[in-house]
């Protein structure tokens, strides 16, 4: 007897039922319903409240569908309980599995249906954030935990899997909420020792964040703090700030004071979170109680003070401290690999990046690349991917200084690691997004700068990052001058001047700075305080680069052309072999240009102009036409007829001095998924003339996964042919741009 064509057969059932499934599945002829599907959205459980009779706020409903994970009885239930409910906000941060009615349904409906077996296995591994076989083995000390974890999973008892391979396991969020209530109902005194038991399983198995949060848990100060001390250098390399943070929070607050090592921890934290003061003060505490620390563990108290002693001078933009202290923490690499095999490298890549970055910040110092690049090498050695995102950021501005370019594409990769991991708030990023913002603002987009410069702004805190956020306000001034937005431009720098006086000695950018206030005073018209401001000036500061282009705008606004090509007169002398004194060199000679035509000096006007184009055809820096506004639009005009070298970039400025957005150049988009590391091997032989199979012997695979993932690159790149891919890999970095390419045209995708 055969079923009718147009039958459908329903099932409803808490177990995979055995009707041979797997073969409809196959077939195409099963559709199945699970519990992801069943969830609630955020927009359907706004519904069931509504109907309920309760418009929630979006925090209070967002708080609720979280806490049941969309689980639609938790739901109901959660609407049941809000009647007569004077605080919904309240309810909603206090609603759990051990609210009344939620443990009751999961009483009857779960718990109470299990064997004494595995109740005994829920409650006592209710306490832990995951689960696998082993670690229920253990707390049960009984056998065969895996299976009945399988078993829940498989029965939708809530209890789900995380991995692909069903060993390690979690609890709905209620349900390990009524668990550990049954616990400390039915077992108070056990709880002690299932939490020490837990904190030495994942001591002895790598996990020393769990392992630390047991130790807690059972009221084992001493032996969480030492745990802790013991991991938290790789921690902290690993970009586990806010992990570190939760744990030091779980300390009763008098023992981060009186504890040494803790202390230095803490240190470390209030570090992180802006507090240099709050940092100095946990740090005196623990040198004060460093006699009291056991001598077998002063060796790593040692080591602590080292790296947050190394990190506060980097803070504080301490050149000579950074060089002691970077100098004692490389001496005591070798005993940290001792302790911890592999750390000693990391530590000396850490010393080495903060070395370099305070060598940039402070003095501009060319042994900052070298640094750098260094710090860098071994943090990708050592697999440290949190220390080379600070390596690439704090790399970017001082390779901008070379080439705007390329330090974008450094910016642009730390942001990049950033993002992935999830370290979207470390100062670090403000750092690289100043540099992206700048070379947005030179390439005269200010519209796609100022998201950049809002996020480094919103990053970086003055009291904590003074030299990072000077450099940010000095682009911000910029970028409102070349908005004609003149009083916001002059407020910014005059807090960069504010900022700078407050950094300990003359810091290198303060001449840079003065050059801007004084643009911006000549362009509100105000040319008193910029000559009272040239005044104050000593005669070295006088006859740097940027302090003669800005008398010299002056001097023109006065009408004093003569004096303007005087000043001016030995910034041509000054080589612009790099991009940064390329633009300064690129604004002496539109001014130039200016002197000259106005004193009916064409040739001369001409040949500035020429000069001036030249570098910003190499550079991509076009605010030397866009500061001078005033004259520029009509000395181009003039200058176009002439049909000179430059005639794209001559088209786009004049484009940009209409407040005509100019197309050429395309957003850079990311590519449509990360690459895997196999999948950037065969890329980096792509822009070769080698076969896939040539490929395939290269890398010691066979030419079918060579092309498999070439056909994955193109996917990700969106691109169709081998040639466009290696394009778009070097546009996005990552290819080494080729040595035909002159300067970084594209523009960055917004953050």
């Amino acid at each position: 007897m055969r079923a009718p064509p147009r039958l459908r057969l329903v099932l409803a059932s808490r177990h995979d039922v055995r009707l041979g499934l797997h073969r409809l599945r196959l077939t195409g002829g099963l559709a199945e319903v699970r519990a992801a599907d069943l969830r609630f959205s955020l927009a359907e459980a706004a519904e069931l409240f509504s109907d309920a009779g309760f418009e929630l706020s979006v925090p209070t409903l967002s708080l609720l569908h979280e806490r049941t994970e969309g689980w639609a009885a938790g739901l109901r239930l959660a609407a049941l309980s809000l009647v007569g409910h004077p605080d919904p906000g309240r309810f909603a941060a206090e609603f759990s599995g051990s609210e009344r009615t939620v443990a009751e349904y999961l009483l009857a409906e779960v718990l109470d249906r299990q064997s004494e077996q595995v109740r005994r296995l829920l409650l006592r591994t209710s306490v832990l954030g995951r689960v696998n076989g082993e670690l229920a083995d253990l707390l049960t000390g009984a056998g065969g935990g895996e299976g009945i974890l399988q078993d829940l999973e498989q029965a939708n008892a809530f209890v789900a899997s995380l991995d692909s391979s069903r060993t390690w396991f979690r609890y709905h969020q209620m349900f390990a909420d009524l668990l550990r209530l049954e616990l400390r109902r039915t077992g108070p005194g056990e709880l002690a020792a299932v939490h020490r038991v837990a904190a030495e399983w994942f001591a002895t198995h790598g996990f020393p964040a769990d392992s630390v949060r047991h130790a807690q848990a059972a009221g084992d100060w001493g032996p969480a703090a030492r745990l802790l001390a013991d991991h938290w250098p790789a921690l902290y390399l690993d970009g586990q700030a806010a992990v570190v943070h939760g744990l030091l929070a779980g300390f009763p607050p008098g023992l981060l004071s009186t504890d040494a090592e803790l202390a230095v921890m803490a240190a470390a934290d209030e570090l992180i979170r802006g507090s240099l003061d709050a940092a100095g003060r946990y740090l005196d505490l623990a040198e004060t109680r460093s006699a009291a620390v056991p001598a077998g563990r002063r060796e790593q108290l040692r080591l602590l003070l080292a790296v947050v002693t190394l990190l506060l001078a980097r803070q504080r933009g301490n050149l000579l401290a950074v060089v002691e202290e970077a100098s004692k923490l490389q001496a005591m690499a070798a005993v940290a690999d001792t302790a911890q095999p592999g750390l000693g490298a990391d530590l000396r890549g850490l010393a080495l990046i903060s070395l370099g970055s305070t060598e940039f910040w402070a003095s501009a110092s060319g042994d900052a690349e070298r640094y750098l690049e260094a710090g860098i090498a071994l943090a990708r050695q050592g697999g440290r991917p949190y220390l080379e995102f600070t390596g690439l950021a704090y790399q970017a501005p001082h390779v901008f200084y070379h080439s705007f370019a390329q330090g974008a594409e450094r910016a642009r990769r730390a942001v990049e690691l950033a993002d992935r991991h999830g370290w979207t708030d470390d100062p670090a990023v403000g750092v690289a997004c100043t540099v992206i913002g700048l070379v947005q603002v030179w390439h005269g987009q200010p519209d796609e700068a100022e998201p950049w410069i809002q996020r480094a702004e919103l990053t970086l805190s003055a009291d904590a990052q003074p030299a990072a956020v000077l450099a940010v306000l000095m682009i911000r001034g910029t970028l409102e001058l070349i908005r004609d937005r003149n009083a916001e431009a002059l407020a910014a720098l005059e807090g960069c001047e504010r900022l700078a006086r407050q950094l300990s000695g003359q810091h290198y950018m303060v001449a840079r700075i003065q050059a801007l206030v004084v643009h911006s005073l000549v362009r509100l018209g105000r040319s008193g305080p910029a000559e009272q401001l040239l005044a104050g000036l000593d005669k070295q500061d006088r006859e740097r680069t940027e302090i003669r282009v800005a008398t010299a705008a002056l001097r023109i606004a006065q009408g004093d052309l003569q004096a303007a090509l005087a000043v001016l007169a030995p910034v041509r002398t000054v080589p612009d072999s790099n991009d940064y004194w390329g633009f300064w060199n690129a604004r002496a000679d539109v001014l130039e240009a200016i002197a000259r035509d106005a004193f009916g000096d064409p040739d001369g006007a001409t040949a500035a102009i020429e000069r001036a184009l030249d570098i910003s055809e190499r550079s991509g820096d076009v605010t030397a036409f866009l500061l001078y506004s005033y004259a520029a639009p009509d000395l181009l005009d003039r200058h176009g007829r002439h049909r000179g070298a430059h005639a794209s970039l001559l088209a786009e400025i004049q484009s940009l001095l209409a407040g005509v957005k100019p197309a050429a150049r395309a957003v850079l988009q990311p590519p449509l998924g990360p690459l895997s590391d196999s999948e950037l091997r065969v890329l980096r032989y792509l822009p070769t003339n080698l076969t896939a199979p040539e490929i395939a012997r290269e890398l010691y695979v066979s030419a079918n996964t060579v092309k498999t993932h070439m056909r994955n690159v193109y996917a990700k790149l969106a691109v169709h042919r081998r040639a466009e891919a290696v394009g778009r890999a070097r546009a996005l970095g990552l290819l080494a741009p080729s040595a035909a390419n002159r300067r970084g045209s594209t523009r960055i995708a917004t953050p």
